[in-house]
Order: C-alpha cells, then sequence, then structure tokens
C-alpha cells in the first residue's frame, strides 16, 4: 500500500481552474470521444492525480485513466529570423463508461 495516497488533500476550486486551462479541439481529440476520452491542455505542474480530481470536480464525472504528454513548439521562421512556439502539457482523460463532457460550452 503506498503512504503518499493515505495524506491526499481535496483540491482547492482555485486550484482545480488552474490545473485545467482549456480543451484540445483537433480531429485527433474529437476522434477520442469515441472511446469516451477528452483532451485538455493542463499547467506543466500538473500531475496525473491532481489531474484526476479537478476534472471530476469541475465537470462532475467520474475519471477512469489519465494519459500525459509534453508536446515541444515548433519552430518557426517570421521574417527571416528564427523563433519558437511555447510547448505545452497535454492530459487525454478516458471517462467512465455513460460519462461524457460537452467542451464546446464553457464551465
Amino acid at each position: 500500500m503506498s503512504w503518499k495516497f493515505l495524506n491526499k488533500k481535496p483540491l482547492s476550486n482555485e486550484r482545480k481552474y488552474q490545473v485545467i486551462l482549456a480543451p484540445v479541439i483537433t480531429e485527433k481529440a474529437t476522434m477520442g470521444s469515441e472511446h469516451n476520452q477528452v483532451t485538455f491542455k493542463v499547467a506543466a505542474d500538473a500531475t496525473k492525480p491532481e489531474i484526476k480530481a479537478a476534472v471530476e470536480g469541475l465537470f462532475d464525472v467520474k475519471v477512469e485513466g489519465v494519459n500525459t504528454l509534453n508536446t515541444k513548439g515548433k519552430v518557426k521562421r517570421f521574417r527571416g529570423r528564427l523563433g519558437q512556439r511555447s510547448g505545452y502539457k497535454k492530459a487525454v482523460v478516458r471517462l467512465a463508461e455513460g460519462q461524457s463532457i460537452d467542451v464546446t460550452t464553457g464551465l
């Protein structure tokens, strides 16, 4: 049994809104909705348990699993000079059967 999960503190409402930044609306992310998955842009310091607690608290759904990945910013040219876009962290949240989140409406 892991001791670090015994001392879990509930997330404050402020931290929930700091963890979940925005939904990701792409063709690949919307294909995940067929498999009860929703993709969010999250804070870089957010952990998987924090993301799970934030999604369950904000949207009143049951989360089965969370996968995270860091996307690196692309190198682009602007007027002949090199620049780099900012990278960000994404979370793919798998919901329980029968649960859904409508990302087109706001909170």
